[in-house]
């Protein structure tokens, strides 16, 4: 390209951006001299040399379906058609091209490439358009349009374009845009020429965390060569004390995130080792089939679901409401089939206990992978669940384990209320404390157990229900949790549900802080070795059960 073309092309472009900074800073009634439709045809018409002047009457009309004309024009898509030198926007469609109409939008006809001639351009002019193309979607009524021009003058960072920013920054009233400009200025601004410049644009960005901010500031700080690429000593310092600062609050927001997932983990194992706790306490029944309870509150979930989207799909969001009763109903009854049929004739003998518990969960496993099949099944969020809050630090909180977290917390309330204010709770927790004496007092233990072993049950349906929000629904849903389960009633202490809220927070936020810095394998370990030791100091878990069967 000669020297003149490249002076030609230069002052174009900056011709370009002051007709868009006028643009932004007077209304379009006041700028549109020249009608739209005219100059659209005119365009068509022009040639090469022309063009330039007409874009830039057309840029000077301030409206927004320049934008859209303009982005035919650089991509090749803007046509005459032959039959009326109309000028018209072209798109790929069955049968040939689309025409629409570049000012209304309207859809015209659909015709062969034979009848319409494509709007020459070159390199030169779709280059010089290309690149005030962030400027003009500035002025777009759209948000999401301007956010995206702020991104792409941030990814240029040219510093002709700082005028039009800081004029655009005056009338912003979106958050978002506003954010983005202020970060595409202070990029701008740290390749000034001024010290003083420089300095503001880096303690304009103190109060930012975002990847952007750190790799500008990051940029100031190295060398190259022996040449440090920020000349300014009293700017690298500023550079490398904010740039410390963000370190040190993504620090702050990495441990909230963390603690919040821990919560999250307690809150799943809390629901998970409920019943686990309610049965181990009650009857001293170590139930390998708990985690298939489980998964049948799951798939439990995901029959009603599939029942909303096959006869109520408008009434899907409401899916999760009926799933909970059904899913605590189902596990409940298959849990006092499992003791009435099998549990109740091994009491006292804890090894065939478990070998038939853990018959019991290969039978339900090879039961749900013969009815589903072995592969997962999707059970969908309802709208009120999706979506995240989103910290100045990126840090995602997503709603789905907010509400398992407080879901938890009230299906603890419920069953201390259980086991606290009814006839049936009074009798659990004397069974719990003295079997031989409550049975001696007319309590009916063998109903008690039953009913205990299906509460247990019913309590890790509804966890099943949870778990499919955050979780694949598969046959071997449960025995992800089972072990887990059992870890947080041995430390919590058995058969006491505030030493399984204990044991299950304890163990989730343990679990995922420790999983960054050793890794999820490595933490467990650590987690188990440290339960471990524990219990030898204390058998009974944090809450031992206090009674004479207990004690003795």
């Amino acid at each position: 390209m000669s020297a003149w073309q490249r002076m030609r092309g230069g002052a174009f472009r900056l011709s370009l951006i002051l007709w868009a900074l006028v643009a932004v800073l007077m209304p379009p009634a006041a700028m549109a001299a020249d009608d739209l439709g005219s100059l659209i045809t005119e365009l068509g018409a022009a040639g090469l040399s022309e063009k330039q002047a007409v874009v830039d009457r057309m840029v000077a009309t301030g409206k927004p379906e320049v934008v859209t004309i303009l982005e035919a024009l650089v991509g090749r898509d803007l046509y005459t058609r032959k039959s009326d030198d109309k000028v018209v926007i072209g798109r790929k469609a069955d049968g040939g091209i689309l025409l629409v109409d570049p000012v209304s939008g309207e859809e015209l006809e659909t015709v062969g490439s034979r009848a319409v001639t494509r709007v020459k351009t070159n390199n030169s002019l779709r280059s010089t358009v290309k690149a005030v193309m962030g400027t003009l979607t500035l002025m777009s009524p759209d948000p999401q349009r301007r956010l995206e021009a702020a991104d792409g003058l941030l990814k240029s960072s040219d510093q002709a374009m700082l005028p039009l920013i800081e004029t655009a920054l005056a009338k912003e009233e979106d958050v978002a845009v506003k954010t983005a400009l202020q970060l595409a200025e202070a990029s701008i601004k740290l390749q000034s020429e001024s010290a003083a410049e420089r300095m503001a644009a880096v303690q304009s960005l103190a109060d930012r965390t975002d990847p952007d901010s750190r790799v500008m500031l990051s940029r100031l700080l190295l060398k190259d060569g022996e040449v440090w690429r920020e000349p300014d000593e009293a700017v690298r310092a500023a550079a490398g004390e904010t740039l410390a600062s963000m370190e040190r609050r993504l620090e702050m927001w990495r441990m909230v995130e963390h603690l919040y997932q821990g919560i999250s983990l307690g809150s799943v194992l809390l629901l998970a080792a409920m019943g686990l706790a309610i049965t181990f306490g009650v009857m001293g029944v170590i139930n390998m089939a708990h985690g298939e309870m489980v998964m049948i509150g799951a798939y439990t979930t995901f029959v009603v679901q599939e029942g909303f989207r096959a006869f109520a799909p408008g009434l899907f969001d409401w899916s999760l409401a009926l799933a909970l009763p059904a899913a605590f109903l189902v596990s409940g009854l298959v849990g006092v089939a499992i003791e009435r049929g099998c549990i109740r004739y091994l009491y006292g003998r804890p090894l065939e206990t478990l070998l038939a518990t853990w018959g019991i969960s290969l039978v339900l496993q090879q039961a749900v992978r013969s009815i589903f099949g072995p592969t997962n099944r999707e059970v969908g969020a309802p709208e009120w669940m999706q979506g995240a809050m989103e910290s100045v630090a990126g840090i995602t909180l997503t709603y789905n384990r907010l509400w398992i977290i407080l879901f938890s917390l009230c299906v603890l309330g419920a069953v201390l209320l259980v086991l606290k204010k009814t006839a049936f709770g009074l009798q659990m927790r004397a069974v719990t404390q003295n079997r031989n004496m409550a049975r001696a007092m007319g309590i009916p233990t063998g109903r008690v157990d039953a009913m205990t072993f299906g509460l247990g049950s019913g309590i890790a349906g509804i966890a099943g229900v949870a778990l499919s929000q955050i979780d694949n629904v598969s046959p071997n849903l449960g025995q992800a949790y089972i072990v887990d389960s059992f870890m947080v009633v041995v430390f919590g202490g058995v058969g006491n549900l505030w030493g399984a809220f204990a044991g299950a927070m304890s163990l989730g936020v343990v679990n995922k802080l420790l999983e960054p810095w050793a890794g999820a394998v490595l933490g467990k370990i650590l987690v188990l070795v440290a339960i471990i030791l524990f219990i030898q100091k204390r058998p009974r878990g944090l809450f031992a059960l206090r009674g004479r069967a207990v004690e003795s």
